[in-house]
């Protein structure tokens, strides 16, 4: 695996440890020279992750739509693609990606989030998807897909194309396994 894009909040959060995650993940995917793919900005847990790989010497890539630029700035030192659209945005960066992780965010980390997903489903792509459900986190999301299925709205399949995971640990173990690269 060579790049991963890394959904994730543009805002802090209220737990520091989810900051103190974002900044260990930007970190120790620079020392195994994982390119990290993000939303561009600066601040919140984005501006955490690439900040923190930026640091370590590590390559990072951000894509964001240019009415945002003012709003979250552009994180000095990375390189970066200003687009026109959050469809291009979501577009650029699951394109320079191998696989996909999900840290703590808000409506537009669920929402990319539910778009990978939604693509994995339609056959569209077998990317890895990797969510971190630090704290419990995404515990309402991922009981929220399990009653989809359980409705019968949604294959069991679902829950398959999502590797849940406890902490930033983890990702490196599966990374290690090989899952990371096994869908590819």
């Amino acid at each position: 695996m060579n790049s991963i894009c890394v959904y994730c909040g543009s805002r802090p959060g209220n737990d520091p440890d989810f900051k103190k995650a974002a900044i260990s993940f930007g970190t120790e995917a620079a020392k195994r020279n994982w390119r990290i793919v993000y939303g561009g900005g600066k601040m919140g847990l984005m501006g955490a992750t690439a900040g923190a790989a930026r640091d370590a010497g590590g390559k990072v890539f951000g894509v964001i739509p240019d009415f945002l630029v003012e709003l979250e700035g552009i994180l000095e030192g990375v390189d970066h693609k200003v687009v026109s659209t959050m469809h291009e945005r979501k577009m650029l960066m699951f394109e320079e990606s191998d696989a996909i992780l999900t840290l703590p965010g808000g409506i537009g980390t669920l929402e990319e989030l539910i778009e990978v997903l939604s693509w994995a489903r339609l056959a569209l792509h077998r990317k890895p998807i990797i969510v971190l459900n630090l704290k419990g986190f995404w515990s309402p999301l991922k009981e929220l897909f399990e009653h989809v299925v359980d409705e019968g709205y949604a294959d069991k399949e679902l829950l398959s194309d999502l590797t849940f995971v406890e902490s930033i640990d983890e990702v490196f173990e599966i990374a290690k396994s090989g899952l990371l690269s096994a869908k590819v």
